[in-house]
């Protein structure tokens, strides 16, 4: 079936096969001109690429897959999928039968060619991740790069995200945030990043795995001092449990507590004292109960010590409390 465009440009359009729908071009004979279908809008010329769609896939509850993932997902030429096995159950799960095909960190390089040529002539691709949005702390990042690179049209459907979760049940401020991802596996790598975030001011986002978990808190809690924080896992699902409290609290808890799932963390920022010179900050390496003492021993009333020091590390009230006479009763304790 014929259509013209309103310039004289024109294209031929068939039924789709696989969803049935109006619309799939089949064949261009357009030199320029626009298509707009369910808010996409394209650029058509003589040789129309194929588009890469980002589709955001469940981090746990299968209901929080979106409509649109789903027809994109059908109506593609092809799947490109972090892991087949999983995605394939996701499929199945929704009676999408599109071809499917790997894409990680171990073959993005070789794939990735295979995708662009893919796209170059005319296909449309479906990336997706294990869980949430492809493109965030996985290769996915280096296909959209190229595929910008390459004059191919990239459009996101977006949708679940654990980083995102994770933040608003967090109980920390949300407003500005920094996403620092999986921290480097190299021990200089790592403390170069750890030293750059722990001025920052905006709350941090990070991922781990439950293996390195109780690792990754006792390094935070050095790096940045015993701030208030919260472990998310299993998000969305049945067992979902957010643990909140400060790194000190957290790190207790996963000693007494092994680790299970993949973690979400989210940290306070530096309050405005933290952000200054290392040598500026006298209590940085000290505990709160001492930090309440000193101050104490410049002439500050208890109530009012507690108050300054919640305030400079960021923590509760109660919290700063609570170490003080945890602090005074293992002191009481040694004396006998």
């Amino acid at each position: 079936m014929g259509t013209h465009l309103s310039d004289g440009y024109s294209f031929r359009v068939e039924v789709c096969p696989r969803s049935g729908w109006l619309g799939c071009v089949t064949e261009m004979i357009v030199r320029a001109g626009t298509l707009t279908n369910g808010g996409e809008t394209k650029l058509l010329t003589e040789d129309a690429k194929g588009t890469l769609y980002l589709c955001a896939t469940p981090i746990g509850n299968l209901e929080d897959i979106t409509l649109r993932v789903l027809r994109i997902l059908r109506e593609v030429d092809l799947i490109a999928a972090e892991d087949t096995r999983h995605t394939r159950k996701l499929l199945s799960h929704f009676q999408i039968h599109t071809p499917l095909t790997s894409y990680h960190q171990h073959n993005c390089k070789k794939k990735a060619e295979h995708l662009l040529s893919l796209l170059s002539a005319g296909r449309n691709i479906a990336l997706v991740s294990d869980a949430g949005m492809p493109g965030v702390s996985d290769p996915g990042v280096e296909l959209v790069a190229e595929a910008v690179k390459n004059g191919c049209a990239v459009i996101a459907a977006p949708g679940p995200s654990a980083a995102v979760t994770a933040l608003v049940v967090s109980g920390l401020p949300a407003g500005t945030y920094v996403f620092a991802g999986f921290l480097p596996a190299a021990k200089k790598a790592r403390t170069e990043k750890l030293k750059e975030l722990s001025r920052q001011q905006w709350t941090m986002i990070f991922y781990e795995a439950p293996h390195r978990m109780k690792e990754t808190l006792a390094i935070l809690l050095k790096a940045f001092g015993n701030r208030r924080a919260a472990a998310a896992r299993e998000l969305t699902k049945l067992h979902e449990e957010v643990i909140r409290g400060s790194l000190e609290e957290l790190v207790d808890h996963f000693n007494t507590v092994e680790p299970r799932g993949e973690f979400t963390l989210v940290v306070a920022g530096a309050s405005p004292e933290g952000t200054l010179p290392e040598q500026e900050i006298a209590w940085r390496h000290i505990g709160a109960a001492v930090h309440v003492s000193m101050l104490e021993a410049e002439g500050m009333e208890r109530k009012k010590a507690v108050q300054e020091v919640a305030r400079q590390r960021g923590l509760p009230k109660r919290d700063v409390y609570r170490l003080v006479v945890e602090d005074k009763k293992s002191k009481e304790i040694k004396k006998k």
